[in-house]
């Protein structure tokens, strides 16, 4: 089974109340930025799912480095890495969680932003292990990122369920900015590719990544209760990809609204564009916040492959 601590009913019931319609966006609050009365510091996050959130910020720290024996302590058993569009990752066994971890590294290098990052035109979903007949369309960078290194990861996946019929649990956790996109279409294939595994996704700073249909898809298959799209404050890459070029996020959106890092400072938010979560900020693009999420420094923390 897959391991959390987290109750269901708080997924039914959330406490930070968002039945209720969001405040005017006419209203310019001050610094500190709170969402709305119904979203104040009182309210917030489970301390279980913040933990949640912080460990695997740490496997997308991990996805960065050059070598990562031992991912958050657990078993590596792949490392990949595709030359020509610089996709990295590795896939790692917990055996205490019993749950298979796939990590993928967000744009380090220029060559990477160039090829992948900069190619907005929008593409039909096709790739490996991905549902068919389908109208979803996404970034062609990011899904050139995933076909190079998709093949590789379902094979590792499959070979890991026949060896471990215990794991039943599926994080196609994480990556952080890029990372995050190529996760979340890494996701859709192996939810098509394996549908009775447990799958859940966490993402940190990942920007739009498809249109509507594509977003639609991924809440559909993944499910919303299933998906921690974590943003933060003022980073501007969740929002750099303009709507107005037909792109729209996915839920579900955890927005840390404000310093210092706390599960009272964390709003699960509503859909995928909610006006009082980080689409409420203007993109200011990759800024100060882009390395640190959930206490986390991205990519500078050698101690979680350790």
């Amino acid at each position: 089974m897959l391991h959390t601590s987290i109750s269901n009913d708080w997924y039914s019931n959330p406490p930070d109340d968002t039945s209720r319609p969001p405040c005017s966006l006419k209203f310019q609050w001050k610094w500190p930025h709170f969402p709305g009365t119904a979203h104040d510091p009182d309210n917030g996050i489970p301390e279980e799912l913040y933990s949640e959130l912080v460990r695997y910020a740490k496997y997308a720290s991990g996805a960065y480095q050059v070598l990562c024996p031992r991912p958050m302590g657990n078993t590596l058993v792949t490392q990949f890495t595709d030359i020509i569009t610089s996709t990295q990752g590795f896939v790692a066994r917990d055996d205490t969680r019993q749950e298979l971890v796939v990590s993928f590294r967000g744009s380090r290098e220029i060559a990477s932003a160039i090829i992948v990052d900069t190619s907005l035109v929008l593409s039909p979903l096709r790739g490996p292990g991905l549902p068919k007949n389908t109208d979803a369309h996404l970034h062609t960078g990011f899904l050139y990122a995933f076909r190079s290194v998709g093949d590789r990861m379902l094979n590792v996946l499959r070979e890991q369920f026949e060896r471990f019929p215990r794991i039943h649990g599926l994080i196609l956790h994480t990556g952080h900015s890029l990372g995050g996109a190529i996760a979340c279409i890494a996701a859709l294939s192996i939810r098509n590719s394996f549908p009775d595994a447990a799958l859940r996704l966490f993402t940190f700073g990942q920007p739009r990544t498809g249109d509507p249909s594509f977003a639609e898809l991924v809440e559909t298959m993944i499910g919303m209760d299933n998906i921690f799209r974590g943003t933060l404050v003022f980073y501007g890459v969740p929002t750099m990809i303009p709507t107005r070029l037909g792109y729209r996020h996915h839920a579900t959106e955890y927005w840390q609204f404000t310093e210092p890092p706390a599960p009272r400072h964390v709003r699960r938010c509503v859909g995928g564009e909610d006006p009082e979560g980080s689409a409420s900020i203007p993109s200011t693009g990759i800024n100060l916040p882009h390395m640190v999420y959930f206490e986390q420094p991205i990519a500078s923390d050698p101690t979680v492959c350790i």
